[in-house]
């Protein structure tokens, strides 16, 4: 395989340095306050309610979510938010019937073509008992109220895009993973393909990320604060180590080889929101070695020079409890023009027969940074947003 131009790292932390920035992370737990949380979805004794992934629309209160039945089963849930995520009310009836035949982790994405006008994508990863082709989709033009069936994009894949971005010509980047034929199984890769019309074609899928001995998976790509540059965290899914991280400046068109990610970012399904101050704000099911909350749904709040440049990061947040073990995440993060963040995850919420709930958890930034404060555990040191 021929692989990318190497993006060298800014800088190189030692491997005493490394071993040494884990659990010393400062960590906040507030998984425990429930009046923080809201069940989007309650998980039953014979239903389980899996994957989801939210939008915030353009008016900063309407969120729309999706999700499966079972893990990594059939579509079909939506649901939708008119005030940022208090109360949620299902929309399954306005979608297609067509939608519940597809397969595993509906993801979804409101893109703008070059006209300017806006359209709502769910993909999801197949058609059928996923064996039919790779990405069906729906899609509405009205703002998520009507959606239409879509001809499925062809691609075998595990999972469908786990992120998209808008490049700077108006097109938009889609990546995603996949095993040997499309099949969860290992080597896992990770692929990327651009739409230039909104989302209705796809050019042809190539691989960026292929590491020998690893499994990068759930792309999670977005932009550094003077725009010049992209940065793509991954899963690893042997979880020996940690999570892996690849740089584009050229938009995409070339990639650096991947390298381990800050410890504390270690995790599966890496979702997250850039603040008001240029820090960042990524959930995921963690995954860090000897992390004291590992398979639980966390936080990591850091800049995007900590990222870059290998360091810790500024602390950790615990944000809800695992029933599982690590079997929860896929989640939604969206960031209310009043600063409140509204996080949503499957989760085994409670103890006993009671299967997986979508469950969206409330948190601000500028709260967290004062509980951290409180409790004595920040770390100070100067680091550029």
């Amino acid at each position: 395989m021929k692989f990318n131009k190497v993006i060298p790292l800014l800088v190189l932390i030692s491997a005493q340095a490394a071993a040494e920035e884990g659990p010393d992370l400062p960590l906040l737990d507030i998984s425990g306050e429930t009046q923080r949380h809201v069940i989007v979805a309650q998980g039953t004794d014979e239903v389980y309610q899996g994957h989801p992934t939210t939008l915030l629309m353009p008016d900063g209160r309407t969120i729309l979510g999706v999700w499966c039945v079972n893990h990594g089963g059939s579509a079909g849930p939506m649901a939708r938010s008119d005030d940022g995520g208090r109360t949620w009310t299902r929309i399954d009836d306005r979608l297609p019937a067509g939608f519940s035949t597809h397969q595993n982790c509906p993801s979804i994405y409101r893109l703008v073509d070059r006209k300017g006008k806006e359209r709502i994508w769910v993909w999801s990863a197949a058609l059928g008992r996923r064996g039919g082709p790779g990405m069906p989709s729906i899609m509405s033009e009205d703002g998520g109220h009507t959606w239409k069936e879509m001809p499925p994009l062809g691609f075998p894949c595990v999972m469908t895009f786990s992120s998209t971005l808008r490049l700077k010509d108006g097109s938009y980047l889609g990546l995603y993973h996949a095993g040997p034929g499309g099949k969860d199984k290992s080597p896992l890769e990770v692929l990327q393909t651009v739409t230039t019309d909104g989302g209705f074609t796809w050019s042809k899928p190539r691989i960026v990320a292929s590491v020998p001995g690893k499994n990068p998976c759930e792309p999670f790509v977005f932009r550094s604060p003077d725009g010049m540059e992209l940065c793509c965290l991954m899963r690893e899914n042997t979880h020996k180590g940690r999570s892996l991280m690849m740089f584009s400046r050229d938009e995409g068109q070339t990639w650096s080889e991947p390298v381990d990610t800050p410890w504390g970012l270690s995790g599966d399904r890496h979702i997250g929101v850039q603040s008001p101050d240029g820090r960042w704000f990524f959930a995921f099911r963690d995954q860090a070695p000897k992390s004291p909350t590992r398979g639980h749904f966390v936080a990591w709040v850091g800049t995007y020079a900590d990222i870059r440049n290998g360091m810790p990061g500024q602390y950790r947040v615990k944000l809800l409890h695992s029933h599982a073990g690590a079997d929860c995440g896929y989640p939604g993060v969206e960031l209310l023009p009043d600063g409140d963040l509204i996080v949503t995850t499957y989760i085994k919420y409670q103890a006993g027969s009671r299967k997986h709930s979508v469950v969206s958890l409330r948190c601000r930034l500028d709260e967290l940074d004062s509980l951290i404060l409180r409790e004595g555990k920040s770390r100070t040191r100067k680091s550029e947003f």
